[in-house]
């Protein structure tokens, strides 16, 4: 694409085979397969530096600036459309010429490259404006995930308060696409810092200004990627709360269960040993007696725990769901105090493995 000192900027078939005297020629290059070769012969023409072109189609690199005095080497990154992630543009600036190269496509260049012919503020400026314009709309498109996340935190704390399972897998899958884009922020940040401070020929005081404004765009994504961080562990520690707000509830009703149970098991066990003069044992109605005395003695103990305030009058279906948990519970016990046996028995056999593969590793960067 060509722009021209007044303002207005045409598509081009094919790259100027002279240099341009007014305005600037922007050339977005989409690298596809393996055409290494062919990318590095075109910008050769342009006088790029033959190992940064070799880097920027070969290598993947986190956003960073370099001065060649007489071009710059700026890599950004922006935001896929497909999933989180993030994908490369390496930017060639000198004075007349903005290069671009990428292997994804890019939604901030198309938008750009379709705007700049329609709109004269766009095809204005030096390269360097063009370049930060690019920039910003990487950033700003970096910035779309604390959105997402936004919009998502509500419902990651309702299940946090529930005590939901999901929530753990939820929670590591935001944290890993909030880390992706924080890795590549803050060093964009820096790369913007570098330009809107830069001394080099090729950087005005325009493009100066316009990086700043793009730096503090980075600079509140990377602050809202450290607040969403702590989000997440805020929603952890509520998770972890209300899990054991309901290990709680659990472990009282088993606890109340089993207060019930006991003076009725002291009385079974009484009457059950094995001895011929017990009390009532020869009363035909003695087992009606005992049976009448174990459910006043469990009726007048459940009456003093609802009296106390240990307990609630509950919905027979709440009580149930409730009793049924915790007998699940301590009915998983003893398989989770097997497994805990286990993992501390193994848990030195681990040790071991993992000094001896330290040593293999440090004996082999010896060699």
């Amino acid at each position: 694409m060509r722009a021209h000192g007044d303002g207005t900027a045409v598509a081009l078939e094919q790259p100027p085979g002279e240099p341009v005297a007014d305005g600037w020629v922007w050339l977005d290059v989409q690298v596809e397969g393996d055409d290494v070769d062919d990318v590095v012969a075109l910008l050769s023409n342009f006088d790029a530096d033959a190992l940064s072109v070799r880097d920027a189609v070969e290598e993947h690199d986190l956003p960073k600036v370099d001065d060649f005095g007489h071009h710059l080497v700026v890599i950004l990154h922006g935001l896929r459309d497909d999933r989180v992630a993030t994908y490369e543009v390496d930017c060639f600036v000198n004075d007349r010429y903005l290069v671009t190269v990428h292997r994804a496509g890019s939604t901030a260049i198309d938008a750009i490259w379709e705007q700049v012919p329609h709109s004269r503020a766009l095809a204005t400026g030096d390269v360097d404006e063009l370049l930060a314009r690019l920039a910003d709309v990487l950033t700003r498109r970096l910035m779309g995930v604390l959105d997402a996340f936004d919009r998502t935190s509500d419902d990651l704390i309702v299940k946090a308060l529930e005590a939901d399972e999901r929530l753990l897998g939820e929670l590591l899958a935001v944290r890993s696409d909030l880390n992706t884009v924080r890795r590549v922020v803050n060093p964009q940040r820096e790369v913007l810092d570098v330009l809107r401070t830069s001394t080099s020929p090729l950087i005005g005081k325009n493009g100066q200004r316009r990086f700043s404004d793009v730096f503090d765009v980075a600079k509140r994504t990377a602050e809202g990627l450290d607040a969403a961080r702590s989000t997440l562990a805020e929603i952890l520690d509520a998770y972890r709360g209300a899990e054991a707000r309901d290990a709680t509830d659990v472990t009282m009703v088993l606890t109340i269960y089993a207060a019930i149970m006991l003076p009725l098991s002291v009385i079974a066990g009484f009457f059950g040993m094995n001895f011929a003069n017990l009390p009532l044992s020869s009363d035909e109605n003695g087992w009606v007696l005992v049976t009448a005395a174990m459910v006043v003695i469990a009726t007048l103990s459940l009456g003093i725990f609802v009296a106390l305030g240990w307990i609630d009058r509950p919905s027979g279906r709440k009580a149930g769901k409730t009793l049924g948990r915790g007998l699940i519970e301590a009915a998983r016990a003893p398989a989770q105090l097997v497994g805990a046996a286990y993992e501390i028995s193994s848990s030195p056999l681990r040790g071991v493995a993992r000094r001896a593969m330290r040593s293999h590793t440090e004996a082999g960067e010896d060699t």
